[in-house]
């Protein structure tokens, strides 16, 4: 579960938001940036929202959330945030267990990013109602498990206006985000390497606070500096505001309408491909993987596979490769006694590795010996212009919100 920020920004400018392009199992080089341990006495040049709360303590979680959590979180959200929050284990998924981070972040911002993913990202959507396993209470208890990482203060956050800057100016905001900024996460803040700080669903959560304190304290050691010294607090406010402008461009033109939940577990297709076909040429059964032009030249040559989706529903639904089915790597058992057991089985996410390798092992465990990993990903896949479908319902038209507009550029 890539909760790229990819929960893109939403593991805020944490570091790189989950990407199509991104490789499993190395970490970024850490960047030059002060510690933002919270501290009851921060430096007298520090802004109010860097100090910590002088509110007593919240209440202690329910031990039972917090383990229910834990269990949910090792098998859908490890395998790419780490056992321990500590990022980077694949997909450049960000660190969830930095302090400054949990320090600020609020319960809000994490369930709308696990609950509803981040488009454009590896961050997929895992709540019921797109088609994941998460109910609203196991949600709760991973926010729970999240938050246990850390047992620090939590943050007081200035949301307000400084004085003698009441707006913040966006054509200064462009020129410095242009500077300082879009070299990482892009022009429009939703296509570099690094976090989607420009995507909408993240910006509609995450507060001025919230972003000052990022923008200003850097996450280290991950790529994100701290800016304080190179930038004022102005400056960091201006940069806000075209961050805000740029989530309205972002927006998409659609939401969408009623539609109904969808079947869990997803149904498969009929498996496999080509059945009368000859085997593949060129296979690697797992642990090893299968080029991509390997496996396209195969399936146009006849031979019979299956491709197999590794990822969350609501990642199948928005697109996957043509002819493939749905078996996410978090709970494959459905499906186990349905799947050819003559036929290779080829794995595939957009990690490009990490899910699509846990679903392999998985299938390997259970008695399955024709087993092999696409080797670059659907994201490679698409890029290369082979085909890829969708079976997401039909949007309806986005009704005009000129307030809301309104209220998130002035704040």
């Amino acid at each position: 579960m890539r909760l790229q920020l990819s929960f893109a920004f939403v593991i805020a400018l944490a570091a790189a938001a989950c990407g199509d392009n991104a490789s499993d199992g190395h970490a970024p080089k850490a960047a030059p940036a002060a510690s933002v341990t919270p501290t009851t006495s921060p430096p007298a040049s520090a802004p109010a929202e860097a100090k910590a709360s002088a509110a007593p303590p919240a209440v202690p979680e329910d031990p039972a959330r917090i383990a229910h959590g834990k269990e949910l979180y090792l098998r859908i959200c490890a395998v790419c945030h780490g056992k321990n929050g500590e990022g980077y284990v694949a997909d450049a998924a960000p660190a969830l267990n930095h302090p400054g981070y949990l320090g600020s972040v609020t319960d809000a911002l994490l369930r709308d990013a696990i609950e509803n993913g981040r488009t454009g990202s590896t961050m997929s959507a895992w709540s019921k109602a797109h088609g994941g396993p998460l109910g609203t209470e196991d949600v709760t208890a991973v926010i729970a498990f999240i938050r246990s990482f850390y047992q620090g203060p939590k943050l007081v956050l200035d949301e307000g206006s400084l004085p003698g800057n009441p707006r913040s100016d966006r054509v200064r905001g462009a020129v410095l985000y242009a500077e300082h900024c879009q070299k990482c996460h892009g022009a429009r803040g939703i296509e570099g390497p690094n976090a989607r700080i420009g995507d909408p669903a993240f910006l509609r959560r995450a507060s001025r606070g919230f972003l000052r304190l990022a923008i200003r304290e850097g996450r280290p050691p991950t790529p994100m500096p701290a800016f304080r010294d190179a930038l004022g607090l102005e400056a960091i406010d201006d940069i806000i505001m075209q961050l805000r402008a740029l989530a309205r461009e972002n927006a998409p033109r659609v939401t969408r309408g009623s539609q109904p939940k969808p079947q869990s577990p997803l149904p498969l297709p009929k498996l496999p491909q080509n059945p009368k076909g000859r085997d593949p040429r060129g296979f690697r059964k797992h642990p090893e993987t299968t080029p991509l032009d390997v496996v396209y030249r195969e399936m146009k040559a006849g031979a019979r596979l299956a491709l197999l989706d590794a990822r969350a529903p609501s990642d199948y639904l928005r697109e996957h490769i043509k002819g493939a089915a749905s078996v996410p790597y978090y709970d494959p058992s459905p499906y186990l006694d349905k799947l050819p057991k003559d036929t290779w089985l080829v794995s595939y996410c957009s990690c490009p590795h990490a899910e699509s390798k846990t679903l392999a092992q998985k299938l390997l465990n259970a008695g399955f010996e024709k087993v092999t990993v696409l080797d670059e990903g659907i994201g490679a896949w698409r890029a290369k212009g082979h085909p890829v479908v969708s079976e997401d319902p039909p949007a309806a038209p986005a009704p005009a919100d000129k307030a809301k507009a309104k209220a998130q550029t002035e704040h």
